[in-house]
């Protein structure tokens, strides 16, 4: 069997930027474990894979560890495959995955993910966050993942965490973010557990950032950067439960799996 496979930057037009994801489209879903097995190979922070269902897609996302509920930049980048790749030529695609309908708009060179809003709620700082990052955070909140607030934008640039203190919590992705005088704010992420010690751009926190920054900052639409080693900008818009997170993509390789 033969499966095509395209590896696409994502969250960046330049390649060696961004969020590197691989996305297979599939005719039918294969079994989990080979779903995994190539997620391994491709040793990606994400790789999706896709099938048509009637007037949309469904989408699943695998770690080299783990299925995922919901993943931001594999999405982006399957959408470009099939706006840019395999020429679908609506302006919308929808999604349907784990985490409900998910929405991908074509404006321009730019990519709009429609994602469900996470509103992240106060919650005491585990000592283990604290023992990673060796600093107090200002506060710490948690839906999905954690959210870090730290105070200023060099905290989260210059965080070096004990991944091994990391993987001690109950939920192990954790986001860290502080106010940013180029953007309104920036952040970075963390998912040891699943296999990824830092992602690079991680659209799904942003379900999370949108709203814990509309709350502090009085506003509703945003610039951001991740600023992990490769980096990557996004701009956010927060609707009443939804966060617009728009982006741009470029595909590095494509290529034929052999199984």
């Amino acid at each position: 069997m033969q499966l095509k496979m395209y590896q696409i930057d994502a969250f960046t037009d330049k390649v060696f930027q961004g969020n590197p994801a691989a996305v297979c489209p599939l005719e039918t879903w294969l079994d989990d474990s080979v779903l995994l097995s190539i997620a391994q190979e491709n040793n990606l922070s994400e790789t999706a894979f896709f099938i048509k269902e009637k007037n949309r897609f469904h989408i699943r996302w695998f770690t080299p560890k783990a299925e995922v509920r919901l993943c931001g930049h594999a999405t982006l980048a399957t959408a470009y495959v099939l706006f840019n790749i395999m020429g679908y030529s609506k302006k919308r695609i929808e999604f349907n995955s784990q985490s409900g309908i998910l929405g991908v708009d074509k404006k321009n060179e730019w990519l709009v993910l429609d994602f469900p809003a996470q509103y992240p709620v106060e919650c005491t700082t585990p000592p283990e966050i604290t023992e990673a990052f060796k600093i107090t955070p200002v506060e710490c909140l948690r839906a999905e993942y954690y959210l870090v607030a730290f105070q200023k934008e060099k905290d989260v640039a210059d965080a070096r965490p004990d991944f091994e203190k990391l993987k001690k919590l109950d939920n192990c992705e954790v986001i860290i973010t502080a106010p940013s005088s180029q953007y309104d704010f920036v952040s970075r992420f963390f998912a040891p557990n699943l296999g990824i010690p830092e992602d690079p751009v991680t659209g799904s926190a942003h379900t999370h950032l949108a709203p814990y920054w509309s709350r502090k900052l009085g506003k509703k639409e945003f610039t951001a950067k991740q600023i992990s080693s490769r980096g990557g900008e996004l701009k956010c818009r927060l609707t009443e439960d939804r966060v617009l997170i728009a982006g741009k993509a470029v595909k590095y390789m494509e290529g034929v799996i052999e199984l």
